[in-house]
């Protein structure tokens, strides 16, 4: 579907020069000599690099349909992660390859979204928060009282997260899978 370039949103889904983008952010610039154009930021969504560059007012560019699928993880089988559609009960194996740095977030049962267009799987989308548990820390230090004093925690997952001094293990704690920070105790 051919749109306008000022008709365009962040997180929108188009498709320039074959290759499958997601627009992260955009702006229009009317300068005072000249015709106005617009500045993109785009995620490649087959490679993950990000581009930016900018593109007349007069274009039409394609507007792709993303599919997105609830669905579980299951489990790891070597590279391939397994996830099942819990309408269907149909099973999708996803290598660590398309999923990258999303793994360290990855836990049983955690509900997610693939991301599909036309029938090729583009990547997953975690919930921007997770309940994890704490299975590795040092205990709190006595006497250590500066301000915002970390350590570090291992989760379950075996990614490691800078925590306050007040988290034990076995406690649960809620991370950003946005930018793998940790946010509250659960």
């Amino acid at each position: 579907m051919n749109i306008n370039i000022n008709d365009i949103k962040n997180g929108m889904t188009i498709i320039l020069d074959n290759n499958l983008y997601q627009i992260v952010e955009f702006q229009h610039v009317k300068p005072g000599k000249g015709s106005a154009f617009v500045r993109m930021k785009l995620k490649n969504l087959r490679t993950g690099s990000i581009t930016e560059d900018t593109y007349n007012t007069n274009i039409k560019i394609t507007k792709a349909h993303v599919d997105r699928t609830p669905m579980q993880f299951l489990y790891a089988a070597g590279d391939n992660y397994v996830f099942m559609n819990n309408e269907t009960y149909e099973q999708v194996e996803i290598s660590t390859k398309i999923l990258g740095d999303q793994v360290k977030f990855i836990k049983e049962g955690l509900d997610i979204t693939i991301d599909y267009y036309e029938g090729e799987i583009l990547g997953i989308t975690l919930p921007e928060k997770v309940e994890y548990e704490v299975i590795e820390t040092e205990p709190a230090v006595r006497g250590n009282t500066t301000n915002n004093a970390q350590k570090d925690a291992k989760i379950e997952t075996g990614y490691i997260v800078k925590v306050p001094l007040f988290i034990g293990e076995g406690e649960k704690i809620i991370i950003s899978t946005k930018d793998g920070k940790y946010s509250s105790r659960a």
